[in-house]
């Protein structure tokens, strides 16, 4: 069997498929080292054994931009470009969840994914959530996330 961290490098290319997809962000090392300037909390991970077993993706934004990518009117990829460093974030993508199959249903992922908000929260005036569903899975975690930390909670179309 293969270690966590191949595994879940390959659970999130089945299910995103980023490499073949322009509109959506696709993880490198220099995207990383972005995101942790923007918030430590933008990328969190539960690891157990030989690695990671759940990571969360999530990007504090502005509120505008917020509006135009849930309206389709900006990619994902457009979305982090446009958004500028150093800003009072007043939004949060729930950008994505993953969590190896024998670790789901757990609650996991929506412990790790409030912890990040709540997070950010400490040093933003965050106002609101929001998504782009890929998943019942991902849509339920969504909801179940923004009940928990009362912040509303909006869906790309």
């Amino acid at each position: 069997m293969a270690d966590n961290l191949n595994r879940m490098l390959q659970l999130v290319n089945e299910f995103f498929d980023t490499k073949n997809d322009p509109d959506q962000l696709d993880v490198d090392q220099e995207m990383i080292e972005h995101l942790q300037e923007m918030h430590p909390a933008t990328l969190s991970e539960v690891t157990e054994g030989d690695g990671p077993i759940v990571w969360i993706l999530v990007i504090p934004t502005l509120h505008y931009i917020m509006q135009r990518f849930i309206s389709g009117k900006i990619s994902e990829k457009q979305l982090l470009d446009e958004t500028p460093m150093g800003m009072p974030y007043d939004a949060v993508y729930l950008c994505s969840a993953s969590v190896l199959p024998e670790h789901r249903h757990k609650g996991l992922a929506k412990k790790t994914t409030i912890k990040a908000i709540n997070d950010i929260c400490n040093d933003y005036p965050v106002k609101s959530l929001f998504y782009w569903p890929f998943s019942d899975e991902g849509r339920r975690l969504a909801k179940s996330v923004a009940i928990e930390t009362g912040l509303p909670l909006f869906e790309r179309v």
